[in-house]
């Protein structure tokens, strides 16, 4: 049954609405940096194993049960065989990085996937300092549409436009209903422009030789 907010999502699609479409097929993902409250819950997959090194994230997305498995480490430092799982994603961890160690895990991720790499990230630098006692949380990078693409991503924009957002993706303006709305219809645009966009969504899809 349809309820008020599934009818509005499907008018206008969050990021899980994007990751279930990605995601449609795929039987394994290796979810980076998967923090407490990953969409991958959402997605129905088969198979997935997450990564996180802060021990109070892991033991609350064990709790909800995102994953089949998880591994305690630093994703900087962890290595997998090629090609062991269908899709590698980083959602919200390159700003996490700085620009070499991103670049770094990017291409890690491209070995690792046999189908496609998927990243979301805020669009340039937004500032934040640790969050939950993690020091983890801090931004020590911002990524841009260029550089995505010229590592072979597709890039779409995501949140709305970016100037109605500030720290930790929250509406500047109030009432935040209103222009929840208006971001959301701003989405429809910057989802195709994604240079104006507040997030970034970047798929490369791994061609097999």
């Amino acid at each position: 049954m349809f309820n008020l907010k599934s009818i509005y999502r499907l008018i206008f699609p969050d990021i899980v609405a994007y990751f279930k479409k990605e995601l449609l097929g795929c039987k394994s993902v290796l979810d980076l940096g998967c923090g407490y409250n990953s969409p991958i819950q959402y997605c129905k997959i088969p198979f997935s194993v997450g990564v996180e090194l802060f021990e109070p994230y892991i033991e609350e997305s064990k709790r909800k049960r995102i994953h089949n498995q998880y591994i305690k480490a630093d994703i900087r430092k962890i290595n997998f065989e090629p090609k062991s799982f269908d899709v590698v994603v980083a959602i919200e961890v390159l700003e996490h990085l700085t620009k070499e160690e991103g670049w770094e895990l990017i291409k890690n991720m491209e070995k690792w996937t046999r189908k496609k790499i998927i990243i979301s990230t805020p669009n340039g630098y937004l500032y934040q300092s640790d969050a939950d006692d993690n020091p983890l949380q801090r931004h020590k990078s911002g990524w841009s549409v260029r550089e995505l693409k010229g590592f072979g991503f597709k890039v779409r924009g995501l949140n709305g436009f970016k100037p109605l957002r500030g720290y930790a993706a929250t509406m500047k303006y109030k009432p935040k209903l209103l222009w929840h709305l208006i971001s959301d219809l701003t989405q429809k645009i910057t989802y195709y422009f994604p240079e104006g966009a507040f997030q970034l969504l970047a798929v490369k899809v791994i061609k097999n030789e």
